[in-house]
């Protein structure tokens, strides 16, 4: 059984302020939640309908009833774990970097971190209006690489002021991605779901970069900040070589 007070607390972390409050925040799944068990993360409870691991005194075994109540998913998972956030590693500015200006859709910045583990990016940098890498959406959307890549908030345009490394920037008019040549390493900034990078951080790029449309009537606004950003980090490795 499942008692009151841990439904309360499961269903509170869908709030980042409680997120930030307990500590806490919630995966779903066994892929997830074994991911994260592996990498070391720190289990405070784990609810599920079957075994999925070894049995220990903070696993529950409840009905699929129970994993209903508390499940943030239209479909309820067979399991359902709450862990512990945990202290952000040192920013390591060593190779390339992402840079995310406002991203505010949890399932792009769930791909998003999907695709830096992908192409080998370590390092996910976020401005503070962009998504929490800890609401249950995003946790799901990355499907275990949340515990391969390093996730900072930051004030972005103070951080790229301060950085050593060029800055480029994913951009409506710019130079073709497909036709540029990259550095051994450099920062690539993706910009807001709605209104792309915004004007101070534009400022801050040494160069605007952009993905040629190819359709006859070219009506396509723009493309989702996920498929452009791996389309870019692609031809970033492409390019490089690493």
């Amino acid at each position: 059984m499942i008692s009151k007070s841990q439904i309360k607390l499961i269903t509170s972390l869908r709030q980042k302020k409680y997120r930030d409050k307990t500590g806490l925040f919630v995966a779903e799944g066994p892929k997830v939640i074994l991911e994260l068990l592996k990498a070391g993360f720190e289990l405070h409870g784990l609810f599920s309908s079957e075994v999925i691991t070894r049995p220990k005194e903070n696993h529950y075994q409840i009905s699929e009833a129970e994993l209903k109540k508390i499940s943030f998913l239209s479909t309820a998972n067979t399991a359902l774990a709450v862990f512990t956030i945990p202290t952000a590693a040192p920013l390591n500015e060593n190779g390339w970097v992402l840079a995310l200006d406002a991203v505010r859709d949890p399932g792009n910045l769930g791909t998003l971190i999907r695709l830096c583990d992908w192409f080998g990016i370590r390092q996910l940098i976020c401005s503070k209006d962009t998504a929490d890498c800890y609401n249950p959406k995003v946790i799901q959307a990355t499907m275990g690489s949340i515990t391969r890549v390093s996730v900072h908030y930051v004030e972005l345009t103070d951080y790229l002021q301060k950085t050593t490394l060029p800055v480029f920037g994913a951009c409506m008019e710019g130079t073709n991605v497909y036709k540029k040549t990259w550095p051994r390493e450099g920062i690539l900034v993706l910009g807001n779901e709605a209104n792309g990078i915004s004007g101070p951080v534009m400022k801050l790029l040494q160069e605007q970069v952009t993905i040629p449309q190819f359709g006859v009537k070219q009506e396509t606004e723009s493309l989702n900040v996920a498929t452009a950003g791996a389309i870019l980090l692609s031809e970033v490795r492409r390019s490089t070589g690493k």
